[in-house]
């Protein structure tokens, strides 16, 4: 494991993160996409905010278990905890400080037909896209 520090294009959000990075993750659900996430998923005992939670702003949405944190100051995207795995944050790799993301693998993931609070949901989330 490292020590990766990271934070928001003004400052104002900062994390740490105590993990080893392997790969990172792209999602094709309508949110990712608009935000062009390119992620590190960690687990929450890896992951510090080093800010107050008050520098961000919260949005969820569809079933509300995912939440996703934006710099109230800037706007930046920084981190989300996960809904397909709600013990994990999914961290912006373009908000760690010093990381050469060109250099890491990534591996698409299915968030397009996850369930949309419908009467029949699947009861298993079918994982990465390989």
């Amino acid at each position: 494991m490292r020590e990766y520090h990271g934070s928001c294009h003004c400052g104002n959000v900062k994390f740490l993160l105590n993990t080893t990075i392997s790969e990172f993750t792209t999602c094709d659900c309508s949110l990712c996409v608009k935000k062009n996430a390119h992620m590190l998923k960690v687990h929450e005992s890896e992951f510090t905010l080093q800010s107050d939670w008050d520098t961000v702003s919260e949005y969820q949405w569809n079933t509300r278990v995912a939440r996703h944190y934006f710099c109230k100051r800037c706007g930046i995207y920084t981190f989300h905890r996960k809904r397909s795995a709600p013990e994990f944050f999914g961290i912006n790799v373009y908000c760690i400080d010093n990381l050469d993301a060109s250099s890491i693998n990534t591996v698409a993931t299915e968030g397009a037909n996850m369930t949309i609070e419908c009467t029949e949901p699947r009861d298993v989330w079918p994982g990465p896209v390989r």
